[in-house]
């Protein structure tokens, strides 16, 4: 059986490396703080768009942000 796998992201990691609060990047990505807790708790998945400009406020690629790890097999 494969066990189901999650898309994990480093927003937090990144914005907090940057100083930035979830209300700064929110404003600047144009979505609202809630929106951005989900995002980062990887309760909610972006918008290929959305995800673009997460990915270029840090200045990082795609794959730099959000991981999606190999499914294991049981």
């Amino acid at each position: 059986m494969v066990k189901p796998t999650k898309v994990t992201n480093s927003i937090r990691a990144l914005r907090e490396r940057s100083s930035m609060t979830q209300a700064d990047l929110a404003r600047h990505i144009g979505v609202t703080r809630q929106t951005l807790i989900a995002i980062e708790q990887g309760k909610y998945s972006p918008t290929l768009e959305l995800a673009f400009q997460i990915s270029r406020v840090f200045g990082v690629g795609l794959d730099d942000l959000f991981q999606y790890p190999e499914a294991e097999e049981q």
